[in-house]
Formats: C-alpha cells, structure tokens, sequence
C-alpha cells in the first residue's frame, strides 16, 4: 500500500527540480512590450555609443631585421663584432622600451596635450555632427565642431607637471590662461607668454575658435606619456622566423596615429644604428689595441729565424723541408675551415647524423696526416728540424697579423658605412576606415543587452509580483472557485487602449470562452445563494485592477439573458466606471443622488441593453460616500429593488482600499469576490475574507478572472474548450 503523503512529497519534490521551458517562454511571451520596449532602449544606446564615442583610427607599418650588419657582405668572422644577430623577441622589447619611445615622444612633443573642452555626454556628437547648442553660458565654453589649438611651446616646472591650465579665448588673437595656483595670465597669439619664477613658457602656433571657448593645457610626465604611448602601440612578427615586424598605433586622431608610429620607426633604426657604430667601434679599438702586438711578434718570429740562420749558416729549408711546411700549413688550414663547419652542423644536426659523422672522420683523418708529418720532421736532420719551426711560426705570426689588419680595414668601413641592421619596409599608413567604434558591432551588441535586460525584467517582475496561479491556489484558503474568466484582450482597460468605451463580451462576442463561463458562474450562484437572507448581491475584489466592474456587467447581462430581471448598481461613489460598459455620459445622475435625495427612483433607474436588465449609475462623487451608504434610504432602496427584479447586483469598491464593501455586505445576501489571474495576491485575497469575517460576513465564493492558459505555472493542469456550433 503506496503512503499518499510520501506519493505528495515526491511530486513536490519532482516539482521543484522540474524546469518548465514552455512556461519561461510563455511568461516572456506575456512579457513582449516590455521587452520590446528594452530592446528599443538598447538599439537607442548603441547609436547613442556610436554617436558620441570617439574614434579610434589604427597607422601600421612594416619593418625587416637582417641577420648582417648592412649590405656591405662582410666575412662571418666579423658577425662578433657587429652584434645584429638579435632574435625578434628582443627587438620587439628594445621597441616598446623607454629608449625609443622617449624619442618619439621627445621628437613630436608627444607629453604636451591640449585639447578643447566638450560637452559632458554628447561632446563628440557635437563635434562630429555640428550639433547645434544655445548661444548661452555654459554651453559657448564647449568646444564645437573644426575648433581646434596647436602648440609651439610649453614649458612647466615640476610643480605643475600633470595639472591641467585652463586657456580661454578672450580675442582674435589673444586668450587667458588659469595656471593651477590661482592665476590669470594674458597671452597673445604666437608670442611666447611666460612666468619664470615657475619655470612657465606657452606660445600658441594656431587657436581656431569663438570668444568664450575654453581648452584644457597639460604637460604630462614622461613615464605616464611612454606608458600611454606603449598601450597604443602594437608589435607582431609576420610569421614565424621571417624577421618581418608589423607595428600598429591607435589614436584618436588621424594623422597624429601616422606621425608617431613614423616617429617610432625612425627611433628604433637609429638606435639600432648607433648601437652596430657602438659596437664596431669596440671591436676597432680592440684590433687597435692588438694589431701592435701581432705585428711585435712578426718581428720576434723573424728575428729569432735570422739569427738561428746566421749562426748555423743555413740558408735556407731544403726541398724536403719546404714540401713538408707546404703540407703542415694546408692540414691546419683544412682544420680551421671544418672547425667552422663543425659550428654550424651542431646548430643543424646531432652527433649521430651521417654529416656530422662524415666532418668527424675528416677531421680524424687529417689530425693523423699531421702526426704522421710530425713523426716525419723527427727524422729530419736538427738544423732543418728546427728551421722548419721557426720558419713555421713566422708564417703563423704574419697570417695572424694580415687576418687583423684585413678585420680592422672592414670594421672601419662598416663604422664609415653607418648603415644598421633594420630597414623600414613600409612607411607608416593609417587605415581610411577607424578601428572602433563599429557601429554595426555596437547595434549588435546593445540590442541583444537590451533583449536579455528585458527578458531579466519580465521575469523578475513575475517573480516580485506573483499573483495567483491557478484555482487550486484559490481553494487552499477555503474559499470555492465558482468560475474561471479567460482572458479578453479586447475587454482589458488595462492594456493601454481607449477607456472611453467598454464592450459587454456577453453581447459584442457571445460565442467567447469567457461568455460560457459566466453562463456557468450563473449556474453555480444559482445554488450558492439559495440560503441568502436576500436577493442583493455584493460583487467586489480585493484592490483595484481585479475585474470586478467587468464580471458585474457580463454576469448580469447572462443572467437577463435567462429571463431573469436583474437590476445592476454601480456602487462605487469613488472611482466607479461601470456607466463605461451601457454608454452613460459622465455625471449622469445616479446612486449618490438619490441617496442625498435629490433625485427619485424612476429618475435613476435607467434601461439596459437588453430587456430584463436596468441598471443604475454611481453619479456624482461625493465627499462622504461611506456616510452615504450608511443611510435609511439605502436600505430602502435595496428593499424596493429586491420586490421589483429577480436579483439586485451591486458592483462596490475593493475591500482593502475602503469600508464600502462591509457596508454594503451588511444590507445584501450574498457576497462574491473577484480576483485576477497573475495580478492578485494571495494575501490580498486572505486579508479580504478576514475583513469581511471580521464584520460577520461571509463570502460565497471568488471568480478567477482574466484567466491567461499560457502564464499557467504548468500545462499539464491547463483545459481549454473550444467547443462551437456546427456550421451547416
């Protein structure tokens, strides 16, 4: 046997883990101007962004770093001496160091800004559109479109570096400066306006604007300008190894993007210049310094081969000696060139490649050709053994004396050269079309903001004001549901549409879903009120906005529809607009009157639409309605009605808004309480019945109205009928 309490625990639980997409979807559906609404308010702050966004325009260029100082082909011993075998990755960091920068910056006066002062939000969008502005203070002070300054001159002492010097044209050819102490300086049009005690200089080249406007002057710190300039700035290698650097610089202005990445170009290859120079001028005053030396021991080589010759009478080497020198020089010159070799294939191959074994086994051979030599000028007779030494050394000396005249002849022709190793490829360009903003991009962007804001909206406005859901909410409190309303669209004066005028669905659309359900709240009241203690019935809600006026006006043109005599009272002296749904004119004479005695039954009392029903205005809004409604006559009328027609339906204010309700509880039979779908809360229905009990009333029952199948909280307990007649 299944526990029923175990049975509800899981379904509640399978409740809460459940996502109902189609309901989420259904709510945003309800939720569509409002998210229209958002969407409309994104696609507005896009073009908003796009129109008062500055814009940001990218100049590249292309540079090409040689693995060889110059173009001059000098030989591979030089190429320590030359130092431009830099890998990319340093040159990218030697470009974006302070050492270039600061070049840049020094050579275009890039720590000097002055710029015009714009108007807060829209100031891009004037300069950019011409937008027009009052000719009154403060807006004459905001820069507008063309109006611009430029600078030959300005100087700040520490003080005032990064302080901001206010520049107000005063003249045609004259301004005034506000220096960030206080004071107010008058200047002149291409004359330089100084203040030495401050260490003050400002002389303007060019200042296009009307009398009024004002410009903002800043000498910024070289850190902040080379950090601002490193921010702007782009290196990349096109490719991978391929020496090829492309540099891009963003800025606001145009020609100002091409101007300091030229100004960067030109840093960098003349630093790189200077530093080949450098480094060739190291390595010319090294062969300086060694050059004597070598050529000392050329002579020492040669003198010791002269004296040993005249103290032994030699000569000069024999055949046999000369052809063995010839072959000892030829061995070691094979030895320098695969000791080069042997350099390079280890950058290339490991020990174990075939070349490398190949250059390994060659140079085994020859190192074994010169001992065999070696073992061979042993045999030698002393004399020539010893001449062919030191005649051999004096070779050694004289090449090693010639290699460093020749290094130092081609490092003075490199230094005399003054040619580096990067070449500007391509000067810098700016791009015709700016980086940012993209105004297509921005649209973009803003509208599915917009879209998912909306979305966020419409559901946390569910969430916050979550009114009730379905019936079963409703009966959980103990009050019967007698019927469910579905909603009318062309019935809602919530909606925005004309409330000059209401249609009576019962009549304008009889075949409606919600015309069939007030026939079956007809039939429910039927047997609900057969214990009344009268014919009179209060229908009323809980605030306003619930429905009341529209289930008042529908029920009793249903139930005069059934033969019935219904006479239909507009009860609320406030706000009641009942008159709204049978066509009567505003201060029609109605129930306020005749309670105040001014007017007769037979006056007020007007016909319905339809035969069977009457109906009576509110009037006239009184100043004391509760006091009105309390009076004889009011229980009089309810009297004389209840003899005249078959039910007496009064539509009253909301309970919790004032005690109209209560009042009139007292005086009818019945009571029905009205409460809309996803609007009312269940508190308010709660706190309506406590009132009304309060007073020893008691409500028959409630109508669900404004019934919306899709804002259900789930489908599965959703029934729609759709059920019409046969056409023949």
């Amino acid at each position: 046997m299944f526990s029923s309490k175990a049975t509800a625990a899981n379904d509640k639980d399978s409740g809460a883990e459940s996502f109902d997409l189609s309901a989420v979807i259904a709510k945003l559906w309800a939720g569509r101007w409002l998210m229209t609404l958002f969407v409309l308010l994104g696609i507005f702050m896009g073009l908003f962004m796009f129109a008062t966004t500055a814009k940001v325009y990218q100049a590249d260029a292309l540079l090409q770093l040689e693995s060889q100082g110059g173009q001059l082909g000098l030989p591979k011993e030089l190429s320590s001496l030359t130092g431009n075998s830099s890998k990319t990755e340093t040159e990218v960091e030697i470009i974006s160091s302070r050492l270039v920068l600061g070049q840049a910056m020094a050579t275009l006066h890039l720590d000097w800004h002055a710029e015009p002062i714009l108007m807060p939000l829209i100031g891009v969008a004037v300069q950019r559109y011409d937008l027009p502005l009052p000719k009154i203070w403060p807006f004459t002070t905001y820069a507008r479109q063309s109006e611009s300054i430029t600078l030959d001159l300005l100087q700040v002492g520490p003080d005032w570096i990064g302080k901001e010097l206010e520049l107000t044209i005063t003249g045609e050819n004259s301004y005034d400066v506000w220096t960030p102490d206080g004071e107010v300086l008058s200047g002149t049009l291409g004359q330089t306006l100084s203040r030495p005690e401050k260490n003050f200089a400002l002389r303007v080249a060019r200042l296009t604007g009307s009398v009024g406007r004002k410009f903002t002057l800043e000498q910024r710190s070289e850190l902040k300008t080379i950090e601002d300039i490193r921010n702007a700035l782009t290196v990349t290698e096109q490719g991978r190894n391929s020496g090829i650097l492309q540099l891009r610089y963003t800025s606001n202005d145009e020609q100002n993007a091409q101007r300091v990445l030229n100004a960067i170009s030109e840093a960098y290859v003349q630093q790189n210049v200077a530093r080949g120079v450098a480094n060739a001028d190291s390595g010319l005053e090294f062969l300086d310094k060694q050059l004597p030396i070598a050529e000392k021991q050329v002579r020492d080589a040669e003198d010791a081969l002269n004296v040993y010759r005249r103290k032994y009478q030699v000569v000069d080497l024999s055949f046999e000696s000369q052809a063995m020198l010839t072959q000892v020089e030829k061995i070691n010159a094979d030895l320098q060139q695969l000791q080069s070799q042997e350099d390079e294939l280890k950058r290339r191959y490991t020990p174990n490649h075939p070349v490398y074994q190949q250059l390994l086994n060659n140079r085994a051979r020859l190192k074994a050709q010169l001992e065999k030599l070696g073992k061979e000028a042993d045999g030698l007779p002393e004399t020539q053994r010893n001449i062919l030494n030191l005649t051999h050394e004096v070779e050694l000396a004289q090449e090693a004396y010639t290699q460093l005249q020749s290094r130092a002849q081609e490092v003075r022709v490199m230094r005399a050269s003054d040619i580096g190793s990067v070449r500007i490829i391509d000067l810098a360009q700016t791009a015709e079309r700016p980086v940012a903003p993209r105004g297509s991009v921005l649209l973009v962007v803003w509208t599915f903001l917009g879209g998912v804001a909306g979305a966020a909206a419409v559901l946390i406005r569910d969430a916050l004001r979550r009114g009730v859901q379905s019936s079963e909410e409703i009966e959980t409190l103990g009050l019967p549901v007698l019927a469910t309303i579905n909603y009318v669209a062309a019935a809602d004066s919530s909606a925005g549409k004309s409330t000059d005028s209401q249609p009576i669905i019962a009549l304008t659309d009889p075949g409606n879903l919600a015309v069939e359900a007030f026939r079956s709240l007809r039939t429910s009241l039927h047997f609900s009120t057969l214990d009344a203690k009268n014919n009179t019935m209060v229908i009323t809600s809980s605030a306003p906005g619930g429905g009341k006026s529209f289930t008042s006006a529908n029920l009793a043109v249903v139930m005069a529809q059934s033969g019935q005599k219904i006479c239909l009272i507009d009860a609320d002296l406030r706000r009641g607009h009942l008159r709204k749904f049978f066509g009567v004119k505003k201060g029609t004479p109605g129930l306020s009157e005749y309670l105040a005695e001014e007017k007769a039954l037979d006056e007020v009392l007007l016909p319905g639409p339809i035969d069977g029903l009457s109906y009576i205005n509110n009037g006239r809004h009184p100043p004391n309605p509760a006091d009105l409604l309390t009076r004889q006559r009011m229980q009089d009328l309810l009297a004389t009605l209840g003899q005249q027609f078959d039910l007496v339906i009064m539509d009253t204010p909301p309970v919790l808004a004032v005690t109209d309700p209560v009042i009139l509880g007292r005086l009818s039979g019945s009571i029905l309480l009205v409460a809309r779908h996803c609007v009312t809360q269940l508190g308010e229905i709660e706190a309506s019945r406590g009132i009304l009990e309060t007073a020893g009333l008691k409500v028959i029952g409630t109508v669900l109205n404004g019934y919306d199948p899709s804002r259900a909280p789930s489908r599965s307990h959703n029934y729609r009928y759709d059920y019409q007649t046969e056409s023949d």
